[in-house]
């Protein structure tokens, strides 16, 4: 398969600083869907379908390109969806919640060519276990780090890393929003290899 030019489908700045570690040309364009859950859909049914609809809403507008949709859905033990909060209070809630407890974040994947409707899905798990925080723990992060547009309310990438006991999954950029070995994988799958660009 010839390679086609690489096509962000989001206007997230994290998740474009991570592709940039790739070091392939790409550009961005962020798509307009809903994000709302299905009765009953689980997670991972939930980010991959996010991640492919992603995908799919630039694909009329962006012809001959390989576009690329990721989605994350962060869940408590219980199934409790942890979405983005948005604004403080939602935070606070959340972080409380997650305290002492293992979070799963599993993040969706696309990869669809725009031209033949091919299209390779992924989604990528990746598990939190969150120390016990106090409320001025909590208050304290999120005054400095106001991580409101990040599924879970933090930053891994700054100091939200000083939420967690532990950290496990094979990729932790999935953590922030893009599992770049997954798609190293899938760009491999056809034909481009990132190791091997000019």
């Amino acid at each position: 398969m010839t390679p086609r030019p690489l096509l962000l489908a989001s206007s997230s700045p994290y998740r474009k600083a991570l592709l940039q570690r790739l070091e392939l040309p790409f550009t961005t364009a962020s798509p307009d869907i809903d994000e709302s859950p299905e009765p009953g859909e689980s997670a991972g049914h939930l980010a991959v379908r996010l991640a492919r609809q992603k995908a799919e809403a630039l694909a009329a507008d962006h012809r001959g390109h390989w576009i690329i949709g990721s989605d994350q859905v962060a869940c408590l033990a219980d199934g409790t969806l942890l979405s983005k909060p948005g604004d403080h209070e939602r935070a606070v809630r959340q972080l409380a919640r997650s305290s002492g407890q293992q979070v799963s974040f599993l993040t969706g994947l696309a990869l669809l060519d725009s031209e033949t409707g091919a299209i390779q899905t992924h989604c990528e798990p990746f598990e939190v276990r969150f120390r016990t925080l106090t409320t001025d723990d909590i208050e304290h992060y999120l005054t400095r780090e106001q991580p409101y547009d990040c599924a879970g309310s933090f930053k891994m990438e700054g100091l939200g890393i000083a939420l967690f006991e532990s950290l496990s999954g094979r990729d932790p950029n999935s953590l922030v929003g893009l599992p770049l070995i997954a798609l190293t994988d899938m760009l491999r799958n056809w034909g481009l290899n990132p190791l091997r660009q000019p």
